[in-house]
């Protein structure tokens, strides 16, 4: 039997398990089954929480399909909390190592009980080479780019993982019609994570995303990120701004060449289930 834990953040969520004590199935096959919203526990995907050589502790994320990502910012405020909460550490500043990188977790309590969770993401990434981006531009900054015959002014960036970011007059609708074929374009060789976004003011921005490996989530803290960044970039936004997504606000800012990213992170249950279920 294998002990988890459901968390979410603004509408993310992601099956936690304390990789530390327990040897934890990595496969495709048990991720995706665990994922499924109708014969599994229902997530975006699976985090699981290791020791690390150097740091705190080591993140592995898992899309809903089995995928490995990168990094997940709301995946990693929860596993922020799931460490202070299952008292794997008493530390409320943390360093921990991703395949993003090495992320630098600030813990906000409240009566001993995590409140919020800020994060620096470090620095943002435009080198088409580095998102990875297959463009003849050193930069895409509100490049025209052809999809599906239609023509859209992208802005692509990595904050670990790849994003490209695009503005609409309005988000209402149908994401799933379009997504794909962004997700799946030759010009992104590791796929990409699209986000769709709405200016609503300097300070206030709006968003939907299209994850790549988990189709369209409540949020995504990477992607809100790269928003912020590139309506910088774009002339849209100032420093500091709110982010709203469909599960809801995180505030982001931009300082000293990096992005800092703060929301909330809560648990929904804990459980067990027994690992064999998930197989044949």
């Amino acid at each position: 039997m294998l002990k988890l834990t459901k968390m979410e953040g603004i509408g993310n969520d992601y099956i936690y398990f304390d990789g530390i004590h327990q040897n934890i199935p990595m496969d495709k096959t048990f991720i995706s089954r665990l994922s499924d919203r109708h014969y599994g526990v229902g997530s975006d995907g699976m985090i699981v929480i290791l020791p690390s050589e150097k740091y705190d502790f080591k993140m592995r994320m898992f899309n809903l399909d089995g995928s490995e990502g990168k990094m997940c910012g709301n995946g990693i405020r929860c596993f922020a909390k799931f460490v202070y909460d299952h008292h794997l550490t008493d530390k409320t500043y943390l360093e921990i190592e991703t395949m993003g990188g090495i992320k630098k977790v600030w813990l906000t309590l409240k009566n001993h009980q995590v409140q919020s969770v800020r994060v620096d993401m470090g620095k943002p990434i435009v080198e088409t080479a580095l998102i990875p981006c297959l463009f003849e531009k050193q930069q895409m900054i509100n490049e025209p780019i052809v999809v599906r015959g239609q023509t859209y002014n992208l802005t692509s960036l990595s904050m670990g993982n790849p994003h490209t970011v695009m503005y609409v007059d309005h988000l209402d609708f149908d994401i799933s019609k379009i997504g794909p074929y962004f997700e799946h374009h030759p010009l992104f060789p590791d796929l990409v994570n699209t986000e769709f976004v709405e200016v609503v003011n300097r300070q206030y921005l709006k968003m939907r995303v299209w994850e790549r490996g988990s189709g369209e989530t409540m949020a995504c803290g990477t992607g809100a990120c790269a928003v912020m960044y590139a309506s910088y970039l774009n002339g849209l936004c100032d420093e500091h701004v709110k982010v709203e997504l469909c599960g809801g606000i995180l505030d982001i800012s931009y300082e000293n060449g990096h992005i800092y990213m703060e929301g909330p992170a809560r648990t929904i249950f804990e459980g067990t289930i027994n690992e064999e279920d998930f197989y044949g």
